[in-house]
Order: C-alpha cells, then sequence, then structure tokens
C-alpha cells in the first residue's frame, strides 16, 4: 500500500480556524471516529492535522446543523453506506417541506412580552423544548413553527382560556403522545417510500410530509366524536356502577359487623363461664 503523503500540517488551533468549528468540537467528532486518524500526525510536543481534514469538519458540521443528523448517522454517509444516504436525502428534503411551510416572520423576546405574552408562560414553554430561540440582529427571536406556537397560546388566553383551564405543562403531554405518532409515521415511511422512491426521493419526502400533516387533521377531527361519546358512555358507565358498589359495600360492611357482634357475644358467655 502506498504510503498518504500529507498536503500540509497545522495545530489544532489553526485547524479550528480554518474550518470555522471550535477546537472542541473537533476533538470530539476524532473521538467519535468521524475524522481518520491517518491525517493525524503526533509528534513529541503536539499533534498535526493535515489540511485536508477542513473540507470533512465542514461538512459534517453542515450536515449536523443543516439535516439535524445525529453523528453515527453522519459517520455511516461519510463511510458512503447506501441507506445512509437515503436517510440523510430523506432528512433534507423533510427539513426543505419544513421550511416551505414555516413563516418567515420572527418576533423578538421582547416583542413577545410587550404584546401580552407572560414571562413564565414563554419561559416554561422553553425550559420544556417545545420552543428555542434564535438570534436575529443580536436579539434573541422566535419565528416559524416556534413563533405560530406561542401565538396559539397568546391566542387561547386572549379567548379566556385561562391558565387554570388549560395550564401550559399540558402541552408536555401532546409532545409524548405526538412523538409516537410521529415514530411511527417516520417509520412506515422508511419501510414503505424510501426502499421504492430511487431518484424521486426528495420529491416524495416533501410530499409525503405535507400530505401527514393534513391526515393528522383530518384523522383527529373525524375521531373527536366518536371518541367523545365513548368518554361520555364510560363516564355514565362507572357513575350506574357507584351505587351499586357502594351497596356491596355495605353488605360487606354489615357481615363484617355481625360476625364481630357474632364472636363478640362468645367471647363473654366463655368468660361468664369461665368466672
Amino acid at each position: 500500500m502506498t504510503a498518504m503523503i500529507p498536503q500540509k500540517l497545522v495545530r489544532m488551533s489553526s485547524l479550528a480556524r480554518l474550518s470555522g468549528v471550535p477546537a472542541p468540537t473537533i476533538k470530539h467528532y476524532l473521538r467519535e471516529g468521524l475524522l481518520p486518524r491517518e491525517y493525524v500526525r503526533a509528534t513529541r510536543n503536539a499533534a498535526l492535522y493535515d489540511v485536508v481534514l477542513v473540507e470533512r469538519i465542514q461538512r459534517i458540521k453542515a450536515l449536523q446543523r443543516e439535516r439535524f443528523l445525529p453523528l453515527r448517522v453522519i459517520k455511516s454517509v461519510l463511510m458512503g453506506h447506501p441507506s445512509a444516504e437515503d436517510d440523510a436525502a430523506a432528512t433534507q428534503a423533510v427539513q426543505d417541506a419544513l421550511d416551505a411551510m414555516a413563516s418567515k416572520e420572527s418576533r423578538t423576546r421582547e416583542q413577545l412580552l410587550g404584546s401580552g405574552m407572560r414571562a413564565e408562560d414563554l419561559a416554561l414553554c422553553e425550559t420544556m423544548g417545545i420552543v428555542s430561540p434564535i438570534v436575529v440582529n443580536g436579539h434573541e427571536a422566535f419565528c416559524g413553527d416556534d413563533l405560530n406556537l406561542l401565538r396559539l397560546l397568546g391566542t387561547s388566553r386572549r379567548r379566556g382560556i385561562t391558565k387554570e383551564m388549560l395550564p401550559i405543562e399540558i402541552v408536555g403531554s401532546y409532545v409524548l403522545a405526538i412523538r409516537e405518532l410521529v415514530r411511527v409515521e417516520l417509520e412506515l415511511f422508511r419501510q414503505g417510500v424510501m426502499p421504492r422512491a430511487g431518484k424521486d426521493l426528495s420529491t416524495l419526502t416533501e410530499a409525503a410530509t405535507q400530505l401527514s400533516e393534513q391526515l393528522v387533521v383530518l384523522v383527529r377531527r373525524k375521531l373527536l366524536m366518536p371518541t367523545l361519546r365513548a368518554m361520555v358512555e364510560e363516564r355514565m358507565a362507572a357513575r350506574e356502577a357507584a351505587p351499586k358498589e357502594q351497596r356491596r359495600a355495605k353488605k360487606r360492611h354489615a357481615a363484617k359487623a355481625t360476625v364481630a357482634t357474632t364472636a363478640s357475644a362468645h367471647d363473654r358467655r366463655r368468660q361468664r363461664g369461665v368466672a
């Protein structure tokens, strides 16, 4: 095997400057095996890195930032695994579809609070991970679906749905339930669409993303009344069963009291006999 000839060796500080990625992040990529060790030269005083790594580091960071891929998937993409390439392409297509549907409008934290948004509600939404601010012109701001969620919360308050009626914490239950729905949806997509999409994967992914959102809205709407009727019937059955259970409980209590009284009478007779 022909030995690889380094193009140019630089220190970690220079590698970080050239790639635009902080040194701790690059070291993490090294530990995770995303950067080939053959591009690293150890010396007595410090490690040196081939500048060819700059392009690879930038690609890893782009896959993280733009496609939100975990490092394990990125590693598979860099190794050229076909399924990983499909995952990356599908992820990009989903992100493109979401970006196309999302509003481009943004509002700073100060603007939201000034419009009546409760500071504690906003803080709780951030703590729960429901919304995340970005920096716009040096100010923290919320945009896209994050802004839509906050506005929806504000609209519910203005229409009289108070914090006591609908606490913000209930959104966490929504997130848990919908996360499972999304997991099922994506698994069906991976099994049904991706293996058959071929070169049309990106187009089909965008279409599926938009259609599935409409499907969820329509199915939820169809299920509201049947589910509500079932819940009412369950509560009625529970109310009807309650008196019966109460009567059975009273009978059990009376039977226990009778047994206790009989036992007490026997005890008194035995005590008189002994005396």
